[in-house]
């Protein structure tokens, strides 16, 4: 079945990406299709599955030599074939990208902000603890203060105790005196976290994967290339947002925010593609013992159930 030129469009332009970063995107396929079914895969059939994305053989080596080097994976030599493996650092900073990613957006909010203050954390952690804090979606509200109104907080602890600066940090509770919001806080919302430029990546991202869910939404049945390489462009695409998305409610967004919509077309992509393309990883992937084992069940609480 030939695919339709939405998704042609789609797969093509992502192809001839020039600031395609190879790193990112085998990351993304680990944590989006492999760490589900086990974390391990021959190196070969890893250069297999990522050809059709542009990448050839020796950009797909060097990544992953790359990704070696930096923590997130270890090799393991069985005769002439390797086989990379997710590190258990590498796993933790899955875990904490899993929330932000797959899980559903949370809607309910007191009105009380949750404040880190750093003053007291050694300075040469307090540039790291800020930046890990910014992947949670902390902003800072001043040099020595980060704030978010509903942040995550098992992941926050965990940022906490890795860096070992638990007893180090403040945390405390606030809230806007009268109102949860105002027209200062409103406006302080909007410059520490840059959400105008946020916006426009949002509507960017509904005009390239609307005409491609038209597509799939249109069809009985999708060959599982096409569905794994949809489903991997958009899960890439959709990361780099939403790991830059602070999550704030819907109290703090501006009117025209476009991030709810850009969830609710990735959910629904996601569950119509995610099927044929497990097929596609199963047919492709290898492990040392064979093909990949069935997905976890965590797998399927994605996006509130799949």
């Amino acid at each position: 079945m030939t695919r339709s030129r939405s998704i042609d469009a789609l797969i093509e332009e992502f192809r001839d990406r020039r600031s395609l970063r190879a790193t990112s995107l085998i990351i993304s396929v680990y944590g989006d299709a492999i760490a589900p079914r086990g974390g391990t895969v021959w190196l070969g059939s890893l250069i297999k599955l990522l050809a059709p994305l542009g990448l050839n053989e020796r950009l797909v080596r060097t990544s992953v030599y790359r990704l070696s080097k930096e923590g997130w994976l270890s090799s393991e030599q069985i005769g002439r074939r390797s086989y990379y493996t997710l590190t258990r650092s590498g796993w933790r900073s899955f875990e904490r990208a899993y929330e932000r990613v797959y899980s559903e957006p949370r809607v309910s909010w007191d009105g009380e902000w949750t404040l880190v203050l750093t003053a007291n954390v050694p300075q040469r952690k307090r540039e790291t603890l800020r930046k890990e804090l910014s992947t949670l979606g902390f902003g800072a509200f001043s040099n020595d203060m980060l704030a978010h109104p509903l942040p995550p907080h098992a992941a926050l602890t965990s940022v906490l105790q890795d860096l070992d600066v638990q007893r180090r940090v403040v945390l405390m509770r606030a809230r806007n005196d009268g109102l949860p919001t105002s027209a200062p806080l409103n406006r302080l919302v909007r410059e520490c976290w840059n959400l105008e430029a946020l916006g426009v990546q949002y509507a960017g991202f509904l005009d390239r994967f609307r005409p491609v869910w038209r597509a799939v939404n249109s069809r009985t049945t999708l060959d599982p290339q096409s569905a794994f390489l949809i489903r991997t462009v958009l899960i890439h695409e959709i990361r780099r947002l939403l790991l830059r998305d602070p999550q704030l409610p819907d109290d703090v967004l501006p009117g025209d925010w476009h991030g709810a919509a850009a969830r609710l077309l990735c959910r629904n992509l996601y569950r119509a593609t995610y099927r044929q393309a497990e097929v596609y990883l199963g047919d492709v992937l290898e492990t040392a013992d064979g093909p990949l084992p069935q997905p976890a069940a965590y797998f399927y609480e994605r996006f509130g159930g799949l």
